[in-house]
């Protein structure tokens, strides 16, 4: 049903104006202005009165067209964030990342997802034995018999036969960490 339809249907009285409302997806509040217009205006009430008309918070067309000849000149292969943050800094561009990024992605300038797997990815080992030793201090209450004592473990593991080199149980030793 259009929405003239179901605005006649419940001025006549054949359903209520919830059910009105729940028929054309939205709150009874709307459905009562546009009893009130089509009674008022009458059929051009119930038009959509932006149709036609543009957004007033759409970017300037010289601004986006700005931002993309400037990534195209100077930063291609910039990350879009890494861009947005400098054409901010250096260009004076007040426009938001989100929508930067998207002006970006449409012109096919940015790639539409993000790289993924470069976290987690595996590494083949190293080839030879001892090429490279992975060393590592885990504190923790190892020994059940004096649970209140904290030992740190420290071990070295060879990468390319992951054989155990060395482990030696430490009594309170701190882990340093790099300043």
């Amino acid at each position: 049903m259009t929405i003239r339809e179901v605005v006649l249907r419940a001025m006549s009285g054949e359903i209520s104006w919830i059910q009105a409302a729940e028929i054309i997806g939205c709150a009874p509040r709307t459905v009562r202005r546009w009893r009130w217009r089509y009674e008022h205006i009458g059929y051009d009430g119930l038009l959509d009165r932006r149709r036609g008309r543009p957004s007033p918070r759409r970017a300037p067309f010289a601004e986006v067209q700005r931002v993309l000849q400037l990534y195209r000149a100077h930063y291609v292969g910039f990350n879009g964030r890494h861009f947005h943050q400098i054409a901010r800094r250096a260009h004076g561009v007040m426009l938001s990342y989100t929508y930067v990024k998207t002006a970006l992605q449409r012109a096919g300038l940015l790639p539409t997802h993000r790289a993924r797997g470069r976290h987690r990815r595996r590494r083949d080992p190293r080839p030879c034995f001892g090429e490279l030793v992975h060393l590592d201090g885990s504190r923790h209450r190892w020994l059940n018999l004096v649970p209140e004592r904290l030992q740190t473990l420290i071990v070295a593991v060879d990468d390319a036969t992951k054989r155990l080199l060395y482990a030696q149980l430490v009594e309170g030793a701190r882990v340093w960490v790099p300043s």
